[in-house]
């Protein structure tokens, strides 16, 4: 049988034809695909920018639909949901892309960090403690530990929030001596309150090693020592504190007039309280001399006499309304009602104020209770401020 090679001619344009046909038919499809996810994908990102959220998400979970494969669309949808609250939803988004084999690696630690902060919004915290260990190595490792330390904060977990800040110092993060301060100071508390003394005076003593400029933890050591009777101590302890925190001597008058009256130190401490409040004026150092000044008979002034001063250097209500209630008013018996009057108006001023959030209280926090905020109260009320 002879093989006809005129079929084989006749074939081949109908063969081309068929071929060119069909890659027409693939290339409208492609190109009706691509027009479909961009059209989608921009018009979630057109809602966002007017904050129509509700409408992004929607527009974003039509385009995951119609491209399932690209992750930077799962990762927009996933961080929508975090911002809208929808933590569960947020939570099945990256778990979703976890679990892909063909995601790079770099999108996966994207995954596992959006996963952990997921969590962290949540307040499940042992979860997102879980997921920022498994960052460790990465290009998010700074980011996690930062993250690491402030979850270790919020559970008041100190001797792991301690190593964590540790070891953001040593990596080159910045300086955490203070915080690691705090960290050592509320560690001995703890101690303190289970009956360790011993273990929290240890802590305390790191603590001041740590920040030798912090006054919290030579405040702390003085209270400690005055528990165990060390009054002599206590009080050297705060007569230290008055050089190496000079910020904070507002906080440190009160306790140091009480211990000098204890240990027999009024007469210097009454001298030095006197100098810093020539230097800089302040109601808790003027309180501080005032209680001194009346315990010794042979003080420089009386009561009246140094709020009438702190009158004549500064206006200050307070100080008129102590002043106030050591006189003789012309019509006495109506004395009781303007003194607590007096007493209300002057209360908001005596408050302390937060630098970072303005949360006020009555006082003094070393940690803002509002936004979490370390050292953000001044040692001034704030009538001062």
């Amino acid at each position: 049988m002879e093989f006809d090679l005129s079929w084989v001619l006749l074939g081949l344009p109908l063969a081309f034809m068929l071929g060119w046909v069909a890659s027409r038919l693939d290339l409208r499809q492609i190109r009706f695909e691509n027009r479909q996810a961009p059209k989608a994908y921009f018009k979630g990102l057109n809602y966002l920018l007017n904050e129509q959220q509700d409408q992004a998400i929607d527009a974003f979970i039509e385009a995951v639909q119609n491209d399932p494969d690209t992750s930077e669309l799962h990762f927009a949808l996933g961080n929508l949901f975090r911002r809208r609250g929808e933590y569960e939803r947020a939570v099945r988004v990256h778990e979703h892309l976890l679990s892909r084999a063909d995601i790079s690696q770099a999108d996966r630690h994207r995954a596992q960090h959006a996963l952990a902060l997921d969590y962290l919004k949540a307040g499940l915290l042992d979860h997102a403690e879980t997921a920022l260990l498994k960052l460790e190595g990465t290009s998010f490792e700074a980011q996690a530990r930062l993250a690491l330390l402030a979850n270790y904060e919020r559970s008041r977990d100190w001797p792991q929030a301690a190593q964590m800040a540790e070891k953001l110092e040593h990596a080159g993060q910045g300086s955490f001596s203070t915080r690691l301060a705090h960290y050592f100071c509320e560690q001995a508390a703890s101690q303190a309150a289970q009956g360790q003394l011993e273990a929290a005076q240890q802590l305390l003593q790191r603590a001041i090693g740590k920040a030798p400029e912090a006054a919290r933890a030579r405040l702390d050591m003085a209270k400690l020592q005055a528990q165990q009777g060390q009054v002599t101590e206590a009080w050297q302890t705060l007569m230290q504190a008055l050089d190496c925190a000079p910020t904070a001597i507002p906080l440190i008058a009160k306790p140091l007039a009480e211990l000098a009256q204890r240990s027999g130190h009024g007469a210097a401490t009454l001298a030095r309280l006197q100098q810093l409040y020539t230097e800089q004026a302040s109601l808790d150092v003027l309180e501080a001399i005032v209680s001194l000044s009346q315990a010794d008979p042979g003080g420089s002034g009386s009561a009246r006499d140094w709020y009438a001063h702190h009158l004549a250097k500064e206006p200050s209500l307070v100080a008129a309304a102590r002043w106030i209630a050591g006189e003789k008013l012309e019509h006495e018996q109506f004395h009781p009602q303007v003194q607590r009057a007096l007493d209300h108006a002057i209360k908001p001023l005596l408050r302390y104020r937060c630098a970072a959030c303005g949360f006020e209280a009555m006082q003094h926090f070393w940690q803002c209770p509002g936004c979490q905020t370390w050292d953000s109260y001044p040692a001034r009320r704030i009538e001062e401020l």
